[in-house]
């Protein structure tokens, strides 16, 4: 390890903040302009990159139960080929910002405990390797030259640091670490969130990854000590993995997620989600109320794969088009109707309708929709973004302009699918209705998908699930059920078994619940409550169970 006069002053500034009262609580010192700054954003960019890249495997993962042959390869001699010499941040800054990302969060040390960038704390980093320079610096820079927010992923937890001090890699169980080694472990990760907060200017983003207790928290008040507009992500709110909510919510939130199985590059065996899907998880999050942090992760020579930089073009394509309907919004009233999703502008009074799902919507056809949770008024226009609702190419006989009427039942709205995108006319990502001045058709109720109870009768199991209704809105007149499916992993979370929906329930003191007999030995289930208001179905949030006969 490297002892300079920058070291001295890196450990000054520790011991500075080390006087200070400790904070045994979950610390949040986000400013509240800041982070409806960031909800603003909207859509970001993840990168997942460091030497096991070079494996196509895990990332870090993989020495968790290992060997000490494994490990010590790992140690050192993996690094010794790593040489990402095509890592060009400045085409991937500039296709992050054609997706229409205005941010990105970049891998500054994952668990293993690798850093990415010139750091005097440790000799396992990337100056050691045949690339020999500052990627994370060079990364800064082309994020910030593409006027993109710059984030870094860092996490506390090192299994380079537990391997070099006698103590078994792992996850869990740190409470076991001697204190003395724990302090240690501490200082060392306290340098480096100083150094990167020191070296790189002004950090917008910090997402921290693992390390809970005061591994986690002493690198957050140092952090937001050396940049308090600094927002810090996971460790201060709710970052769902691979998943998204079942309802809106008010509080900040980010989901994060990979375009197919991993998060590092995965040369083989890899089940991508297609751009499609991955824009209608994209709209979901939006009309949910979060951020969606989109992940990529570069081949060992620093080059994005062909099947990544394919769907960010595809996305590229859509947010050129429609972004509006994505960056600076909120939800409305309610996240969806069906398969159509709203996002909304409440200064403007501005309404966006995403119509996904619509297969094989050809060039010139036309096609109705009801919305019934929206009202119009006097002042109200409605188009299609990217439309000029004049012509259709070659098509001269048909006419392209958008409809609509306030009917008793809510907006009737008639559209054409108008533009070009492929040259052979199969564009089936979704088309974005916007509606100006826009009014909520009716106050919606909120409901609470409580715990399940597992019952047991004899031979026979049971699970019963619970549900509250929180408000009652504008109507008496409500059918509460739930919805369940058969749960498998995170990963493959998005694309789950389809929902199963059970009969309605009454209601009583605003509680409601419904017994089903088990099938099977073990099974878990994913479930949320239902409310089948007239205007709209209104969802809870999901809740998981695992029930074992």
């Amino acid at each position: 390890m490297r002892k300079t006069g920058i070291t001295f002053l890196l450990l000054t500034f520790s011991v500075l903040l080390m006087a200070q009262t400790p904070n045994t609580q979950r610390l949040n010192l986000n400013k509240a302009e800041r982070v409806e700054w960031f909800r603003n954003l909207g859509f970001g960019m993840f990168i997942h990159f460091s030497f096991d890249s070079q494996l196509g495997i895990v990332i870090s993962h993989s020495m968790v139960g290992a060997s000490d042959d494994y490990l010590d390869r790992y140690f050192n001699e993996l690094p010794k080929t790593f040489n990402p010499k095509d890592f060009d941040a400045t085409a991937i800054a500039s296709l992050a910002k054609l997706a229409g990302m205005k941010y990105i969060v970049f891998t500054a040390k994952h668990h293993s405990g690798f850093c990415m960038w010139d750091t005097e704390t440790t000799d396992f980093n990337i100056m050691n390797t045949p690339y020999g320079k500052d990627l994370v610096a060079e990364y800064v820079e082309a994020t910030r030259e593409a006027g993109l927010a710059v984030g870094f992923y860092f996490s506390p937890e090192d299994f380079n640091f537990l391997h070099e001090n006698g103590q078994q890699v792992r996850r869990s169980n740190i409470n076991s670490i001697p204190q003395s080694v724990m302090n240690r472990y501490i200082e060392l990760n306290e340098l480096q969130t100083i150094e990167l907060m020191a070296k790189y200017g002004d950090i917008d983003i910090l997402f921290y990854d693992g390390g809970d207790g005061p591994l986690l928290e002493k690198c957050k008040q140092i952090a937001w000590e050396l940049h308090p507009d600094l927002v810090i992500t996971r460790g201060a709110m709710e970052t769902p993995e691979q998943t998204v909510p079942g309802m809106q919510n008010t509080d900040p939130w980010e989901a994060n997620l990979t375009m197919g199985t991993q998060w590092a590059y995965k040369p083989t065996n890899e089940e991508y989600k297609s751009a499609s899907r991955l824009l209608e998880i994209l709209i979901e999050t939006r009309a949910k109320g979060g951020n969606q942090l989109l992940n990529i992760g570069p081949k060992p020579n620093g080059e994005i794969s062909e099947e990544q930089e394919a769907r960010l073009r595809e996305i590229a394509a859509w947010n050129f088009i429609n972004g509006e309907a994505i960056e600076a919004t909120s939800p409305w009233i309610i996240p969806n109707e069906r398969d159509i999703w709203f996002t909304w502008k409440p200064e403007e009074k501005t309404l966006y309708a995403i119509l996904t799902k619509q297969p094989e919507w050809t060039r010139g056809e036309r096609r109705d929709f009801l919305l019934r949770s929206v009202n119009s008024t006097a002042n109200t226009s409605v188009s299609v973004l990217g439309q000029s609702d004049e012509l259709v190419e070659y098509q001269p006989e048909t006419d392209a302009q958008t409809y609509f009427e306030q009917q008793e039942d809510g907006l009737q709205i008639s559209c054409v699918r108008a533009q070009r995108i492929y040259n052979n006319h199969k564009w089936n990502n979704p088309l974005v209705i916007k509606i100006t001045n826009a009014e909520p058709a009716f106050d919606p109720p909120l409901v609470k998908t409580l715990d399940a109870e597992i019952i047991r009768s004899g031979s026979v199991t049971y699970i019963q699930f619970k549900g509250e209704l929180t408000k009652s809105g504008d109507t008496e007149n409500l059918k509460a059920c739930f919805r369940y499916r058969p749960y498998t992993n995170l990963a493959e979370d998005s694309n789950s078994a389809p929902w199963h929906q059970t009969e309605s329930v009454e209601i009583k003191d605003n509680v409601f619940m419904f017994k089903l007999r088990l099938l099977g030995k073990e099974i878990t289930y994913q479930y949320q409550t239902l409310l089948q208001h007239p205007k709209a179905n209104i969802y809870g949030g999901y809740k998981t169970t695992t029930i074992k006969q």
